[in-house]
């Protein structure tokens, strides 16, 4: 059965302060500095993120997009199905068709990681007791659990979701086996043709710049040191802070756990590659990239090549070289 999941989106950091001072009374120029000074959102914590999510998770649940009109960057995106690009505009009418009825929420094993002063990822452990309509309309039951992440900017006094992820959690070993290649083909032909109907004005499609090919290359280049498990290659590679969630929920919450994971022997791949990237500016230093993915082989013992591997890489500007800093893969399956 085609894997549904529900749309579950943090919230913005909404708290936030300006000074250009210490914390007593200023007077006099100081006064004035503070009073034109452009106010700043203050640097996130975890717990500060998670605390809000569940705020938005409630207004998703209750089908309140002008919550996230707010709370969602100009440049928010998410995949569909079919690795389709929706925007912030789809999104939030998305979010307004929402019918769920949630008896319960748990939120846990929050994990933050710093891209740079201005973009954070936060991924989490997520468990539902409720339902949601599906694509027929009807009510199904929330899957679960699931690891989600976002990806967060600073805009001024305020904090916004700028990308959104989810995987059901699973384990590799007993994941249901990926559909015959011919039955797979024809399911994503019917996702492309169903969400090229629905969000014709949503969906972004890759086109070529300098930009967009450098990083492409460079993702590229991230891959093959993954599949020849060469430690020196991805160290070369990695930005000093690092986050990752694979296709089967698994979170990799610093640079440390990165590093054992992709030179381990938990995938033995004999190619990859990696198709349809498109690379959107946060900032002068971060730039993240959509793209598609295969790999031949397995991983934790399940054949993966016949699988379309879409997700995002966050890089950041060290020096000359874009290094990785965050990234998530989502599952097809």
């Amino acid at each position: 059965m085609k894997k549904i999941t529900l749309l579950i989106l943090l919230a913005a950091a909404l708290t936030f302060f300006a000074s250009c001072g210490g914390p007593g009374a200023n007077t006099g120029a100081n006064n004035a500095n503070a009073n034109t000074t452009k106010p700043s959102a203050a640097a996130p914590t975890a717990d500060a993120l998670m605390a809000l999510d569940k705020q938005a998770n409630e207004a998703y649940v209750k089908g309140n997009s002008k919550f996230f009109e707010e709370m969602l960057s100009d440049k928010f995106v998410i995949l569909t199905d079919g690795g389709h690009r929706m925007d912030k505009a789809a999104t939030v009418k998305m979010i307004a068709s929402v019918k769920c009825d949630i008896k319960s929420m748990d939120l846990t094993e929050p994990a933050m990681s710093m891209v740079d002063s201005d973009t954070y990822a936060l991924s989490y452990k997520a468990a539902w007791d409720g339902t949601c309509n599906g694509p027929d309309g009807k009510p199904m039951k929330v899957p679960g659990p699931i690891r989600s992440a976002s990806v967060w900017v600073r805009n001024g006094d305020k904090w916004q979701a700028v990308f959104h992820g989810e995987n059901l959690i699973v384990d590799p070993k007993a994941a249901p086996p990926p559909p015959a290649p011919s039955a797979k083909k024809e399911e994503l032909k019917k996702d492309d043709k169903t969400a090229g109907n629905s969000n014709k004005a949503a969906l972004a499609k890759a086109t070529s710049d300098a930009n967009t090919d450098a990083l492409m290359k460079t993702e590229l280049a991230l891959w093959e040191a993954w599949k020849e498990h060469d430690a020196k290659k991805l160290d070369a590679m990695l930005a000093k802070d690092v986050s990752f969630v694979n296709i089967f929920g698994t979170a990799l919450a610093n640079r440390a756990d990165a590093m054992k994971d992709w030179t381990g022997n938990g995938c033995q791949v004999k190619s990859v590659s990696v198709t349809d990237g498109f690379a959107t500016a946060l900032s002068p230093n971060v730039e993240m990239l959509t793209r598609k993915g295969s790999a031949e082989g397995t991983c934790g013992g399940q054949q993966i090549g016949e699988i379309p591997i879409w997700g995002v890489s966050l890089f950041v500007k060290e020096g000359d070289a874009w290094k990785f800093a965050f990234g998530m893969n989502l599952s097809s399956m």
